[in-house]
């Protein structure tokens, strides 16, 4: 039996919410929209890549956000500084889209999945003005900041996800 990507279901942000709540619940919506593009396909059509020379793929973007969520969140943030990449490496910079293989997307998924709630539990009971020193400019930056970042880089490629499932199987939707 061939693997495919689980269905999955999204909760609306709050329309009306407390600034935590509102950041929160539209960070958790660009999530699951990122795993919905996926939904009901196989490992083969999640690494399909978009347009040669390309490696841009449904599973490359999930890879890639694991290793955004990891970055921003634990590494930068919480100051987790021995993780690593997921993915990538000297060798391999963009490992994340160039190295993905169809029999790893399930696998692929849970990292994902379980990136997302170590990035949750990083930024718990933190408050959105606590600040983290960006290494390579020594700049401080807010956990704020990085909220309203994931979810412009979520709905950036999002936008990316909707293209290569409609050219997947023809499915297009929000």
């Amino acid at each position: 039996m061939t693997w495919t990507a689980p269905d999955v279901s999204r909760t609306e942000p709050p329309e009306v919410a407390g600034e935590r709540e509102a950041l929160q619940g539209w960070l958790d919506y660009h999530r699951a929209t990122l795993l919905f593009k996926g939904q009901g396909l196989t490992g083969e059509q999640l690494a399909r890549r978009a347009v040669p020379p390309s490696t841009l793929s449904l599973l490359g973007l999930v890879r890639h956000m694991a290793e955004v969520e990891r970055s921003w969140f634990r590494t930068r943030f919480a100051g987790q500084t021995d993780l690593g990449y997921l993915y990538c490496s000297d060798e391999y910079p963009d490992g994340d889209f160039d190295l993905t293989d169809p029999a790893a997307a399930e696998a692929d998924l849970r990292t994902f999945v379980s990136e997302c709630e170590l990035a949750d539990a990083a930024a718990r009971g933190r408050s959105l003005d606590d600040t983290f020193i960006l290494p390579r400019t020594g700049t401080p930056m807010d956990l704020r900041w990085i909220y309203l970042h994931m979810i412009e880089e979520y709905a950036r490629h999002n936008g990316h996800a909707d293209i290569l499932r409609e050219q997947t199987d023809g499915a297009t939707g929000d």
